[in-house]
């Protein structure tokens, strides 16, 4: 099993996390690693994120932080430098598909349509992030792209919370579900470490 199968496969969701300030980083790994969420996909959406990578890459054990919103070339390579494990993105470019085949980070990308994510899977990359998900179709969407396209897996993103994510978990083509409601922003500034945990927590059930 590759790295990045296992880790779309260690636990039912993976949260998706905007974080602004670093200091933040290694009491919320270590309360999802603890509640049992151990994948974290920090995005590349603040100045803190490189450095909370970091943090949770040196000092978090059993946690596997990745890096989200990868949207050029050297987001990989900044990734990679701060100890990511892996890397998402919303989309996919030739210049992303080009860099990511000469990086040494596992790379999900993503495809909201079957032209897309059959252009990727051309280029090898069978595992997917399926984006925007309810905007695109919902799981309804993916029960169809399983017909044709039975190899490729995906991490379901967007609009997913725990209303909706059994549905999308049922359907034979996801690996898990991304949303961002185990780690919301108010939990994190009030630093309720154990109020993320119960979140991750009940996020490990959601899989019947």
């Amino acid at each position: 099993m590759s790295l990045l199968e296992s880790v779309l496969h260690v636990a039912p969701v993976m949260p998706v996390v905007v974080i602004e300030d670093a200091k933040h980083a290694v009491s919320l790994a270590r309360a999802l690693v603890a509640g049992g969420i151990p994948a974290i996909e920090i995005t590349l959406r603040t100045r803190a994120a490189l450095d909370a990578v970091r943090a949770i890459a040196d000092q978090v054990e059993g946690a596997i932080v990745g890096v989200g919103t990868v949207r050029k070339p050297q987001d990989l390579k900044d990734a990679e430098a701060a100890g990511a494990r892996f890397a998402v993105s919303p989309g996919s470019t030739p210049a992303l598909i080009a860099a990511a085949k000469d990086s040494a980070l596992p790379w999900l990308p993503g495809a909201a349509t079957a032209s897309e994510a059959m252009t990727l899977s051309e280029h090898g990359f069978i595992f997917q992030k399926f984006f925007p998900a309810e905007a695109a179709g919902g799981a309804a969407a993916l029960r169809s792209l399983h017909g044709p396209l039975p190899e490729i897996r995906f991490c379901a993103t967007g609009g997913i919370g725990a209303h909706n994510a059994r549905d999308y978990l049922a359907t034979p083509n996801v690996a898990c579900v991304g949303g961002s409601w185990i780690t919301p922003s108010r939990l994190l500034a009030a630093e309720e470490w154990g109020a993320i945990e119960a979140l991750a927590r009940a996020a490990t059930l959601l899989r019947a």
